[in-house]
């Protein structure tokens, strides 16, 4: 193909692009953030062990448990929604918001331990 045919082609065409903000709509099948609904977990840290990019850090304590995620370092794979046998973690079906620091879609939760199904009275 002839460069400047190739030029004079892309010049008629016009525009392709959408103005920012304005932004494509996610696929179907789109896999986005996670997400946790911090009634639903349990505090079992399957999520964290078969995080692949280390992007779910799970550290344990006596009374409590502290779940972070960081975006930057996930890979959206998916595998934490699918080892969570309580159903806390989901993905966003949309694209993340605009940010200019990585840090700000980070999350961190510290969350009381729950007592075992069946306990009396709470956790000793």
């Amino acid at each position: 193909m002839n460069v400047l045919q190739f030029l004079l082609e892309n010049l008629s065409r016009g525009p392709v692009t959408l103005r920012f903000p304005e932004r494509p709509p996610a696929p179907a099948a789109y896999r986005g953030l996670v997400e946790m609904d911090r009634e639903r977990c349990e505090g079992c840290g399957m999520c964290a062990f078969v995080c692949t990019s280390r992007a779910i850090v799970f550290r344990n304590k006596p009374q409590t448990y502290e779940w972070s995620y960081d975006p930057g370092q996930c890979t959206f794979c998916g595998r934490c929604v699918d080892a969570c046998a309580s159903h806390a973690l989901r993905q966003q079906p949309s694209r993340p918001p605009i940010y200019t620091d990585p840090s700000e879609l980070r999350l961190a939760y510290s969350l009381p331990r729950k007592p075992p199904p069946g306990a009396k009275g709470g956790a000793r």
